[in-house]
């Protein structure tokens, strides 16, 4: 539809152990034409982080949230409550947003269906997916949500997508070395472009 707000909310641990999920997902979202957006698209000292991802929550239709990484770290060890922090500020714009925001739709991952009751059980009413921590079935997941969505039928199935990825990781380094970029310094912004440029290609 003309005009209509594609922009996807990413949710999710930004570190190395979960990166080359994040990647998926930014991937598939692109792929399935929409706009990713996550907290690392600016990088302004001056911003508030919170004000930004109220901001970004605020310019978002859809939200893609993972929960799946709240396990306690550190030291002394604590769990990390950013992610379903998040999750509660795009929940509560849907709430308490007024008209403009009344047709947010997000999907919430865990890596399993039912762990989530344990640290957070006042979602329980939500539909939690399970991606086993399998990036193939993350794909999968997040590629039905999407075209359901869209209701475009020009967007391809999750196993489709899935070998999309995996054909695209193989032109990574490719891709890198022409940009004259090396992978540790990749940010958000470059990779979104990068998989524009792969996928117009």
């Amino acid at each position: 539809m003309v005009g209509e707000n594609r922009d996807v909310f990413v949710n999710c641990p930004f570190d190395a152990e979960y990166r080359q999920f994040f990647y998926a997902i930014v991937f598939t979202v692109i792929r399935s034409g929409y706009v990713a957006r996550c907290a690392l698209e600016t990088d302004n000292a001056a911003d508030n982080r919170f004000d930004k991802i109220c901001r970004i929550v605020g310019e978002c239709r859809y939200g893609i949230h993972d929960i799946s990484r709240t396990e306690v770290d550190g030291n002394p060890p604590l769990p990390r409550f950013n992610m379903p922090l998040e999750l509660g500020v795009f929940l509560g714009a849907k709430k308490y947003g007024g008209a403009k925001h009344r047709n947010k739709s997000c999907i919430i991952f865990d890596r399993e269906q039912y762990r989530f009751q344990r640290f957070i059980s006042d979602i329980a009413g939500q539909d939690i997916h399970s991606h086993l921590s399998d990036i193939d079935r993350l794909i999968v997941e997040l590629a039905t949500w999407l075209r359901a969505q869209s209701g475009d039928v020009h967007v391809p199935g999750g196993v489709a997508l899935s070998a999309e990825f995996a054909a695209f990781n193989l032109t990574l380094p490719a891709i890198y070395a022409a940009r004259q970029l090396d992978p540790a310094e990749v940010t958000f912004g470059d990779f979104s472009a990068v998989v524009v440029q792969y996928l117009t290609a």
